[in-house]
């Protein structure tokens, strides 16, 4: 029996979490992500001009926590809140995202007052054995095209590991 390459392995690398919002709706939304993950989470500030959004220079705009250790069992509770249902054009190259209308929905989050009713983005990053060696400073390197992980193969992990459906 022929043993598979473990560098095609498809991993998690990491969950990230991202609300966005201004003044007292981007609070909120630090309240429910710190809530979340049990994180500092870091705030997002806009780089150029907006005035449709009166959104200026230098503006916080947004809130984003990024979990590596407890991805997984993280991923699974954020699959509940959407059925474990994804659609196909929510996979990209290497990563998927897809949006919770209500934090409520989340299986052992409850109401609160201050934060209100407030919904958030989940982008799943994958990764291969390999990809730190295109991250690194020193002796940094190309990695081929092969590396990059497909949406055949998202899907595929996916639904073997998690059990999705996909529309």
């Amino acid at each position: 029996m022929k043993n598979e390459n473990s560098m095609r392995e498809i991993k998690i690398e990491k969950v990230v979490f991202s609300i966005g919002g201004t003044e007292e709706n981007l609070e909120k939304g630090f309240k429910l992500l710190q809530k979340l993950t049990n994180k500092t989470p870091a705030r997002m500030k806009s780089n150029k001009r907006i005035p449709s959004l009166s959104v200026k220079p230098n503006l916080e705009v947004g809130a984003v926590v990024t979990v590596r250790k407890e991805a997984e069992f993280l991923l699974k509770k954020m699959l509940t809140t959407i059925d474990n249902t994804l659609k196909k054009k929510q996979i990209s190259e290497n990563n998927f995202s897809f949006g919770i209308k209500e934090y409520i929905e989340i299986p052992g989050m409850e109401y609160q007052r201050d934060i209100g009713i407030r919904g958030l983005d989940v982008t799943v990053v994958l990764k291969r054995a390999g990809r730190r060696i295109r991250l690194k400073k020193i002796k940094r390197g190309k990695i081929p095209k092969r590396q990059v992980i497909s949406k055949e193969e998202i899907i595929k992990f996916m639904e073997e590991k998690f059990g999705t459906n996909f529309t």
